[in-house]
């Protein structure tokens, strides 16, 4: 979905009036980012989103998406690459379990002396945002049916 629908959306369940008022916008400003872009040279008024967007594209920072999900009260969680249809179901759901035991083991290291500081709280939100990935992959596979039966040609 273009950032311009999804603005579009939001319009029909928020006021652009709203919006405007408390972001110190123009009105009219607030209504062109809910419409197409004027032509392929980016002329017209680029919307937050799109600019978001190209600060990630720019700086190459997944920081940038993680800031704006948990501003929305979720995580960010990268797609998985592509598993190729070859790919065998128990080194798949090995990995899974590995990622696990890391975050387990991580937690149990940080905890230890009973305190988990900052760092290693850090550490914990890595280690589960990796399962997270290696999980979602997974699952995606699993609904391309990745994990079919082989057939014996």
């Amino acid at each position: 979905m273009d950032s311009h629908e999804v603005m579009r959306e939001v319009l029909k369940k928020t006021s652009a009036k709203l919006i405007a008022a408390e972001m110190g916008l123009s009105l009219s400003l607030i209504y062109k980012w809910a419409e197409p872009p004027v032509d392929e040279s980016g002329s017209g008024a680029g919307s937050p989103l799109d600019r978001v967007g190209e600060l990630i594209r720019i700086t190459g920072e997944v920081r940038v998406a993680q800031w704006v999900c948990e501003q929305a009260g979720g995580f960010f969680i990268r797609n998985p690459k592509n598993l190729p249809r070859s790919q065998a179901l128990i080194p798949v759901t090995n990995d899974i379990v590995h990622e696990f035991a890391d975050m387990l083991a991580t937690i149990a290291t940080s905890s230890a002396d009973s305190v988990i500081t900052k760092d290693e709280a850090k550490n914990i939100r890595a280690r589960w945002e990796e399962l997270k990935t290696v999980t979602e992959g997974f699952v995606a596979a699993c609904e391309g049916g990745n994990f079919g039966t082989v057939s014996r040609g």
